[in-house]
């Protein structure tokens, strides 16, 4: 069954960017010309899924202004390829009640999945090229779950979800075990908030333990798929990921997004080498 379903969770406090995300949600901060949320959507739309699910909180109300029809007069043009994208897609929202972890923000969309396959995409990360897309192809070829992961390291691993596995081709592993920020490193092999996913995540999710103050992971749910036996494989994503959950690779990502826009490139590497007097 082809992967025409993806889920955003867009719930969480943004605590690592605090005070910018006291009241402004982290996933609308500005990458070059637009928030965060509009690269994940537009993500999704270049993979080919049309209906998406934004698992959202009290705070968030900013992103579903953002995902509506603009009502301002002139300068259309801004907005227009956007807003034609808008009109080709279903979004839905559905609000967390309590911040319970990723696990639990899945939870809340088996009935949008109603026994389909489905991309998961963290909503405050950038993927370049599409990552979804690169899932996608690979679920069709395996026919299980895939998740996206990327070398880092040693000195990370302690603050990821981590898998070990059986490498079948040069960026493929079958999965054979994971772990949730794990004390002793299993591999340098970190899961990066993109995954493909089959709707029997939703039983495993809801017989789960949970672990740190009451928070429900979604790697301990996939590692308990693995362990029952059931196929699940992870691909190395080779392209760059921006992490707009922290200050760093927020303005990482800003300056070298910008770098690569036709209208601002030349004029921000000119301040630059100024600045740095090369």
């Amino acid at each position: 069954m082809p992967v025409k379903k993806a889920v955003i969770p867009a719930a969480g406090f943004g605590i690592r960017f605090l005070p910018v995300t006291k009241a402004q949600p982290k996933e609308m901060l500005p990458v070059v010309n637009k928030p965060v949320i509009q690269y994940v959507i537009e993500e999704t739309y270049q993979s080919d899924i049309h209906q998406i699910l934004l698992i959202t909180g009290r705070h968030k109300r900013a992103i579903e202004d953002h995902l509506d029809k603009a009502n301002i007069n002139g300068h259309s043009d801004l907005l227009e390829e956007f807003e034609e994208l808008l009109e080709k897609m279903q979004i839905f929202y559905i609000r967390q009640k309590k911040q319970s972890g990723l696990g639990d923000a899945v939870s809340y969309a088996e009935s949008f999945i109603d026994g389909d396959p489905f991309a998961l995409l963290l909503g405050d990360n950038i993927t370049l090229p599409n990552c979804t897309k690169e899932l996608v192809d690979i679920y069709e070829q395996y026919n299980a779950p895939v998740i996206a992961i990327e070398e880092i390291p040693d000195d990370k691993i302690k603050n990821h979800g981590v898998i070990k596995g059986k490498k079948v081709s040069s960026n493929i592993f079958k999965i054979e075990e994971m772990v949730e920020k794990p004390d002793e490193p299993i591999s340098n092999l970190a899961i990066i908030g993109r995954y493909i996913l089959t709707p029997d995540i939703f039983d495993y999710l809801s017989k789960t333990d949970r672990g740190l103050n009451g928070e429900l992971q979604l790697t301990d749910a996939l590692r308990d798929m693995v362990l029952d036996g059931k196929e699940m494989y992870a691909a190395i994503h080779t392209g760059r990921r921006y992490d707009l959950g922290n200050s760093f690779d927020w303005l990482k990502a800003n300056i070298e997004l910008a770098l690569e826009d036709n209208e601002i490139g030349v004029s921000l590497r000119n301040c630059l080498n100024a600045k740095l007097g090369n």
